[in-house]
């Protein structure tokens, strides 16, 4: 069950209308690393969590979170347009340089939204659902949410010195600060996870079972112009799991077949000379 508070999590109040600062925020809102992610990737991972209680009620604690954080993102949005008009898009144009940069006020948000927030990113593409992961494997979830929650600071880092209002820089300072959380938050199941399991996803795919293909877990192909990339810590060493260690190969070779695939039935027009492909 949810139930919805008319208080936001944080003040939001903006010190003037910036309809391109709306325009840029809707990439942290209905964009791929945005609220609107992450907020159904932590939910359809804790409604689909089978196993320990424990990480179900953190993921729908966090995503229920994330529920406030789209609606903090929407009110700043509004907020940000209110009082803008089609003058105001003519009035942007005005300057070339910035004009052209970002094309003026978003167009949707005075035809389509009236004003307000939509679910899409900073240039009008629909929020996808695609953008989630929700694997059934926690280990391998709570590293896709890591790496959401990296991006999406990332983003909000950004979009802090795209502007000079101390009202949105407040609640981005806000958001700022609970996704350092949330990056927190999922290290640290990530080390629970890793230390019960291993660090290998799927940890029901032991290594042994890979028999034959044992040495391929251990390898690193160079395969680009130069030798740096044996410097790093994944070319020499010992496995992260210490299960082996790892070889740089300088030159690899190929260690498969060159395909050499039937002609297909002629029925099917692909006009190719029988003859010769079979040389």
């Amino acid at each position: 069950m949810f139930r919805h508070q008319k208080e936001l999590q944080f003040e939001v109040k903006v010190e003037g209308p910036d309809p391109m600062l709306a325009r840029q925020i809707q990439e942290v809102l209905g964009g791929q690393f945005g609220e609107m992610t992450v907020m159904m990737q932590y939910l359809f991972q804790g409604f689909n969590c089978r196993g320990e209680e424990k990480y179900k009620d953190m993921l729908m604690d966090i995503g229920t979170e994330e529920i406030g954080h789209v609606e903090m993102l929407c009110s700043l949005i509004s907020q940000l347009l209110d009082g803008a008009s089609p003058e105001d898009q003519a009035e942007v144009a005005k300057d070339p340089a910035t004009a052209a940069i970002m094309g003026g006020i978003n167009p949707q948000h005075l035809l389509v939204s009236g004003l307000g927030a939509m679910p899409t990113n900073s240039n009008g593409v629909p929020w996808n659902g695609a953008y989630i992961v929700a694997s059934g494997n926690l280990l391998a979830d709570m590293r896709s949410n890591l790496h959401a929650e990296s991006q999406g600071r990332l983003q909000v880092a950004r979009l802090y010195h795209m502007t000079k209002d101390e009202g949105v820089r407040k609640t981005f300072r806000k958001m700022l600060a609970r996704d350092r959380y949330h990056q927190y938050q999922w290290l640290a199941a990530i080390e629970e996870l890793e230390e019960k399991k291993g660090i290998v996803v799927p940890a029901s795919f032991p290594p042994e079972a890979e028999q034959e293909a044992q040495q391929e877990a251990y390898e690193f192909w160079s395969l680009s112009e130069g030798d740096a990339s044996s410097e790093g810590r994944w070319a020499t060493g010992s496995a992260p799991d210490g299960s082996g260690e790892f070889v740089y190969i300088a030159e690899p070779v190929p260690k498969g077949q060159a395909p050499n695939p039937p002609v297909p039935a002629t029925e099917l027009h692909h006009d190719l000379d029988e003859k010769k492909v079979q040389k």
